[in-house]
């Protein structure tokens, strides 16, 4: 059914640590839009599909997110790799180090812990998939913020790549919308 491959989607090889940018970065990873909450979204929703086309575009775009979240991990992690006292201060990241020290965990770049209630699950197909396009929409607007604010290439190509991936996903959400809706609007015929 699934297959993990042991390697990232997307090489990431920073090696310049940044506090300032491993502190805003981790909203992609675990904010309210990020990568844990699309994956969740997308893997709640499914059960809730009508065709099987849909359930797979969940499923396939949910499990791509894993990735992605694996990837924003990786870039946080590889940001703080090296800080000293002195830049973890001066990033702004001391209250995360206190309570994480230099682990990457599920969090805004505000501060506010990963939460289920970020995102919705309602069983209605026409509706999640709405709520799945928007999710991507947002992803894609972070990414982009993210990548106003960064300058060195090593977290840019990993970013640049990551917005792209959002663009795909809404528009395979686009088309399953369409095979969901037609699927609904078919008349069906019941027999005993």
């Amino acid at each position: 059914m699934w297959i993990y491959e042991k390697k990232l989607q997307f090489p990431v090889k920073i090696t310049r640590p940044d506090a300032r940018m491993a502190k805003i970065m981790i909203e992609q990873y675990g904010g309210c839009d990020g990568e844990w909450g699309a994956a969740h979204r997308y893997l709640s929703q499914r059960y809730s599909m009508v065709t099987p086309e849909a359930k797979a575009t969940l499923n396939d775009i949910a499990t791509e997110e894993l990735g992605h979240a694996e990837i924003m991990g990786t870039i946080v992690r590889q940001l703080m790799q090296g800080l000293t006292k002195d830049q973890i201060i001066e990033g702004g990241l001391e209250a995360y180090y206190v309570k994480h020290g230099v682990g990457v965990y599920p969090r805004s770049a505000a501060g506010v812990p990963f939460s289920a209630a970020a995102f919705q699950s309602k069983g209605d197909p026409i509706t999640d998939l709405y709520e799945d396009m928007a999710a991507e929409q947002k992803a894609r607007s972070t990414y982009e913020y993210l990548i106003d604010l960064a300058e060195d290439p090593d977290v840019l190509a990993p970013l640049r790549f990551l917005r792209e991936r959002e663009v795909v996903h809404f528009q395979r959400f686009g088309e399953a919308l369409e095979i969901a809706r037609d699927h609904l609007n078919q008349k069906h015929w019941f027999f005993k």
